[in-house]
């Protein structure tokens, strides 16, 4: 099969069954987010989106609920995420197999969830010992220590991941390795070959995230995760090319 040509993905009804299934979800997931919150004051993230291992609101389940879980202030999040696996996730699915695209699908998941995890931790436990010799220093100031603590309880339930970015990078890192040069469109009018596409977007993503822009509230390094467990599943199934096709 000859990849080397201009790609163009499938409409949505002839989606095979798992690429399919996960955009529906995730948009679910987007929506009853929404209205929970509106109509019950009920919020999912709390729940699915992963949390800080102290945070009260940490469940193990999160590692892969969150995933599924976008942020609900705007659709730009969701829909970038969402256009990328209707993108890739299709062909991909299509190679492997429903069974083994999934699997590929969480397991780049998770890799992003450690990757980020790894700097969450580095960053909440600077600041958590600042905190902490804050509140032993002016520890006779009863206002300030309660100031302290409550600001230490915001830091814990605010450092929560959601989305599918990092699974979506896997995807985009598997997909530039089967089919580099294929041709995509970048920002749907700028042609680019797939190889290019994700040394370019893992470079700018290593780059974002050593800079460390303060108002800067993406996960870089659970990109840089998802699209390193991607690239090391794809060299490990091509061992054995009768399996991996």
């Amino acid at each position: 099969m000859n990849f080397n040509n201009q790609y163009r993905p499938n409409n949505f009804g002839n989606l095979p069954a798992v690429t399919k299934n996960i955009i529906i979800i995730n948009v679910l997931m987007y929506v009853a987010t929404i209205l929970l919150k509106q109509a019950k004051g009920i919020n999912l993230t709390d729940y699915l989106g992963l949390h800080y291992y102290l945070a009260p609101e940490f469940k193990p389940h999160q590692f892969i609920t969150y995933i599924f879980m976008h942020d609900t202030n705007g659709i730009t999040h969701i829909l970038f995420n969402m256009i990328g696996v209707y993108m890739f996730g299709q062909m991909l699915e299509n190679v492997w197999g429903p069974k083994r695209y999934l699997i590929f699908y969480l397991a780049t998941g998770l890799g992003a969830a450690l990757a980020q995890y790894v700097i969450m931790h580095f960053e909440i436990q600077s600041t958590l010992s600042e905190i902490n010799l804050e509140i032993d220093k002016f520890k006779t100031d009863t206002n300030y220590v309660t100031t302290l603590i409550d600001y230490k309880a915001k830091l814990l339930h605010n450092s929560v991941v959601v989305g599918a970015s990092g699974s979506l990078f896997g995807l985009l890192g598997a997909f530039g390795m089967l089919f580099p040069n294929t041709m995509l469109y970048l920002y749907f009018f700028i042609p680019v070959k797939a190889k290019w596409l994700v040394i370019g977007y893992g470079a700018f993503e290593l780059f974002s995230g050593i800079r460390n822009n303060p108002g800067d509230n993406v996960a870089h390094f659970a990109h840089i995760g998802g699209l390193i467990v991607g690239i090391i599943l794809v060299l490990i199934w091509k061992k054995n090319k009768q399996q991996f096709y």
